[in-house]
């Protein structure tokens, strides 16, 4: 049953979650700007209002050429992932399915590499051919992996389909070492790229993700009743007038081209799709007319303090993001797997 009260309630929960990380993310690091100063810099900002004298040019500066295009990259790429993540959990009725989990992030970090490494550019499209590669080898990768599962497992249980992704993401991880290694210093400056960094992106690379986000994310909203009618079975979904293929093949789709575009700006950022969208189904339920809009905002917010996390925990020294998410994932992940078995046996 849906309850607009709930609806209200959770998306409201959500978008003030996300305003006061971005909040948070701008105002605090290595020069902290006090809270109301870096409100007002962000309302004239988004406003188009000139700063009064009383704010410092410092302070301004900060916050717009600094903080805000770092921090946005960041509300967007946790966005992308956490509506991947959701996606994927929904469709293959398990807590653990994320992008990375199913080498779809991995698929992506290679091509994204390929990119980096070559020059290489598709005709008309200048900068948008990183993600666009990033997308195609994602989508490729997820691909393969179901292919394969279903050729040893007709039925293609989540199990062996998880277990495929982790297997395909470490043979990745090894071709990514291995290129690395093989080309010397050209490739070791994204090292810590590869680990998930949103650092000196600047706004052009938040352009090259928005219109993937968009694109992705109307599809996969497009897609929320199918998700639901999907939970029941796909008999039950074809009785209530849905196309289980076609439904399937259209959120895989989009979830490949959310998580495609992340990686190609940010680098891998493990259990970000995974422990978000889990905790948003705790608080909302299963319904994902709630938990997709809801997982979009609480990931923006979620990576956006994860990066504040990054960048101040050790400072000066700043800390992939990929490493804080994974610190955070990993024993969620464990607590996952254990509580899944858990329930298992009890049947």
């Amino acid at each position: 049953m849906f309850s607009t009260n709930k609806a209200w309630t959770s998306v409201g929960i959500g978008v003030c979650f996300a305003v006061l990380s971005i909040w948070m993310g701008v105002s605090v690091g290595s020069v902290a700007v006090p809270l109301p100063v870096s409100a007002e810099i962000l309302g004239r900002t988004v406003l188009g209002f000139d700063m009064p004298a009383h704010i410092s040019d410092t302070d301004a500066a900060i916050i717009t050429d600094i903080r805000l295009p770092r921090v946005v990259l960041a509300a967007l790429v946790g966005a992308s992932l956490a509506a991947a993540g959701a996606a994927f959990q929904g469709l293959l009725q398990n807590p653990l399915a994320d992008p990375y989990t199913l080498g779809v992030s991995s698929g992506s970090a290679l091509g994204a590499v390929i990119v980096l490494y070559t020059g290489f550019t598709i005709p008309l499209t200048g900068s948008f051919t990183l993600p666009i590669i990033s997308i195609g080898t994602g989508g490729l990768t997820l691909l393969f992996i179901l292919t394969f599962v279903r050729w040893i497992e007709p039925q293609m249980r989540t199990e062996t389909l998880i277990l495929a992704g982790v297997i395909v993401s470490s043979f990745l991880g090894a071709c990514l070492s291995l290129i690395i290694a093989l080309t010397g210093d050209e490739l070791r400056q994204i090292i810590s790229w590869l680990m998930g960094s949103v650092s000196m992106r600047g706004w052009d690379y938040a352009g090259l993700l928005l219109p993937f986000l968009l694109t992705g994310s109307i599809l996969l909203l497009m897609n929320m009743k199918e998700l639901n009618a999907l939970v029941f079975g796909e008999e039950t979904a074809r009785t209530l007038g849905v196309s289980p293929e076609q439904s399937r093949m259209m959120v895989l789709g989009a979830a490949s081209l959310l998580t495609g575009a992340a990686v190609a700006v940010s680098g891998t950022i493990g259990f970000a799709g995974l422990v978000v969208p889990h905790i948003v189904r705790l608080l909302t339920g299963p319904d994902h007319r709630l938990v997709l809009p809801v997982s979009m905002l609480g990931g923006a917010g979620f990576l956006v303090l994860t990066d504040l996390a990054a960048r101040t925990v050790i400072a000066p020294v700043e800390l992939p993001i990929g490493v804080i998410t994974a610190v955070l994932g990993a024993p969620v992940f464990g607590f996952l797997l254990y509580q899944q078995r858990r329930s298992k046996q009890r049947r």
